[in-house]
């Protein structure tokens, strides 16, 4: 468990289920790291770079090894030179992505009868890359 998240247990912060998973799983980019390599499967850091443009490099290296220490990612080195090293869902984060497909499409939904119900279609943001 991420040590930040340890203290926060320690100090009876966290004192129920759902208060421990938002905190394990909460941020705004861990939910879609864990959503990509639950999609697309395994990948490098740079391949994640790509399908995240706007987090930049420190936050998404900050937030995979927070993800691997709370044991929803792995991370597998091989000895090559360069280093190559990737970055999986572990069984807690596989099973975590039947709840992402759900709010996915609550938040699909909730966008297009509440958010988006008066703005042109070419007005909304383009998430297809999210639904498989």
């Amino acid at each position: 468990m991420a040590n930040v998240l340890k203290e926060r247990i320690n100090l009876k912060e966290i004192n129920c289920e759902k208060e421990l998973t938002l905190a394990v799983i909460g941020g705004k980019w861990k939910l879609i790291i864990l959503w990509h390599l639950g999609l697309e499967g395994t990948k490098r850091f740079s391949e994640l770079k790509k399908r995240i443009p706007s987090i930049t490099q420190k936050m998404l290296t900050n937030q995979l090894r927070e993800l691997e220490e709370d044991q929803l990612v792995a991370r597998k080195v091989y000895a090559e030179v360069p280093p190559r090293v990737e970055y999986s869902l572990t069984s807690y984060g596989e099973s975590l992505m039947p709840i992402l497909q759900m709010m996915y499409s609550w938040g699909k939904e909730y966008g297009d009868q509440v958010v988006w119900n008066e703005r042109s279609s070419s007005d909304r943001p383009d998430c297809t890359t999210f639904a498989k």
